[in-house]
């Protein structure tokens, strides 16, 4: 791909980061703009417009930029690894893909991508790289996001987190596993989604996030 949304990244970590969240950002903007396309000229006289919407031109956008992977050729990405709520995983020796049902973001594509860039900004140690988009053209559509494979790891201890976050700058809350500062709020960090690796650095994984 030659233009703005797929050139090519630098081999600086720093600089490579930054430019797939801009990447992620520029398709999520893109989705936007082609859902309210859509709405301004047919209405919005469907039940759950905006879900309807968003599957359709991410189907649309996939096809064209080459972004759409075959369920029946998903286990081309790597070995099934854990599940969980919102993610089938697969590992793939340096990188683990998760395989996103939007069950955490209402079934919304744009808000799921909206919160990988938060945690992009605040845990890039553990940063996403959008892959592909799968599942059953028509009915249902799920991302996929790429994240290094954290090796020999186990999950961290809530003090252990508590400790992370911070000296991070977040302030801890009533609720277990939910922190805040002046700008984020950021929970379900718990230790099913917190690694520790056997030199004893922090992994946020996944977290839930919200601008305040």
């Amino acid at each position: 791909m030659t233009d703005g949304i797929f050139e090519s990244f630098s081999q600086g970590i720093g600089r490579e980061k930054t430019q797939e969240n801009r990447r992620i950002q520029e398709i999520t903007d893109e989705l936007r703009r082609r859902c309210c396309v859509y709405e301004k000229e047919y209405g919005t006289s469907i039940s759950n417009v905006n879900i309807v919407l968003e599957r359709k031109v991410a189907e649309e956008f996939a096809s064209e930029h080459g972004l759409w992977l075959p369920i029946n050729k998903i286990f081309e990405i790597g070995k099934p690894g854990p599940s969980g709520n919102e993610n089938d995983t697969y590992i793939e020796q340096e990188y683990i893909y998760k395989v996103n049902n939007l069950l955490n973001s209402q079934g919304s594509i744009i808000q799921l991508f909206d919160k990988v860039i938060l945690h992009n900004s605040i845990f890039p140690e553990t940063s996403y790289t959008f892959y592909k988009f799968t599942g059953f053209k028509g009915s249902s559509i799920m991302p996929i996001f790429r994240q290094n494979f954290i090796k020999d790891s186990s999950p961290a201890t809530q003090i252990e987190i508590t400790t992370y976050m911070a000296a991070l700058g977040f302030d801890s809350t009533e609720k277990k596993g939910c922190y805040k500062n002046s700008k984020y709020k950021v929970w379900d960090v718990l230790p099913r989604n917190v690694l520790k690796d056997k030199d004893g650095d922090i992994f946020v994984i996944d977290a839930e996030i919200k601008l305040i």
